[in-house]
């Protein structure tokens, strides 16, 4: 198996928020903020790369009937972990913008699908590598969206101030509305780059 081929579609060809579309919610919700996008990230990605292996390991031991009820136990024991250690460690501000958003990690709907698209079929390194990828790709896809929603809307990049003149901010960016225009503009350009490589191929 093309262990390179694994990371570079979870980022690339395969990302979860540009090219599939999967969880916005956590996407829309905590990405007013360059760092906040970046530990949603992080945190998602530590569960869907320790539950896929261990869902890999007992996918054989499990009996079909509960592998979904199997699968919730599994993913909600490393969220709770998660939760636990970043209470613990990462700062207030962070743990306070997250809030809800890490234990509804639990049914984050990339989790649920390399879970049962590939964590149950194959061993327990492609299913980590394949993890790392789909996490590296959600992380991408919030932390790009952070940093142009906190550039656009407060004049910062991960909490330093660039734009100090307040007239030039606009505070829209940081509100729902701006989520949704910041990802719709993202997915316009790739979906135009697709198109224009697939026109001068054509072309050849």
């Amino acid at each position: 198996m093309n262990y390179i081929q694994l990371i570079k579609d979870g980022v690339i060809h395969k990302n979860p928020v540009f090219i599939q579309v999967l969880a916005l919610c956590p996407l829309l919700a905590v990405t007013t903020s360059a760092v906040n996008g970046l530990a949603m990230g992080l945190a998602t990605t530590t569960v869907m790369i320790c539950a896929s292996t261990v869902i890999a390991i007992t996918r054989k031991i499990i009996p079909a009937e509960i592998r979904i009820a199997a699968a919730v136990i599994i993913i909600a024991g490393f969220v709770t972990v998660v939760q636990f250690m970043m209470e613990a460690y990462a700062p207030p501000r962070i743990n306070e913008a997250l809030g809800i958003y890490i234990p509804l990690i639990v049914v984050n709907c990339i989790l649920f699908a390399r879970v049962e698209s590939f964590a149950s079929k194959n061993n327990p390194f492609s299913s980590s590598v394949d993890a790392l990828g789909m996490g590296l790709g959600f992380t991408l896809g919030l932390f790009t969206v952070g940093v142009i929603r906190e550039f656009l809307g407060s004049g910062s990049i991960l909490g330093v101030e660039l734009l100090h003149d307040t007239t030039y901010h606009m505070l829209i960016m940081i509100m729902p509305p701006g989520a949704f225009f910041t990802l719709g503009v993202i997915i316009l350009i790739i979906k135009h780059a697709k198109i224009k490589k697939l026109h001068e191929k054509r072309g050849r």
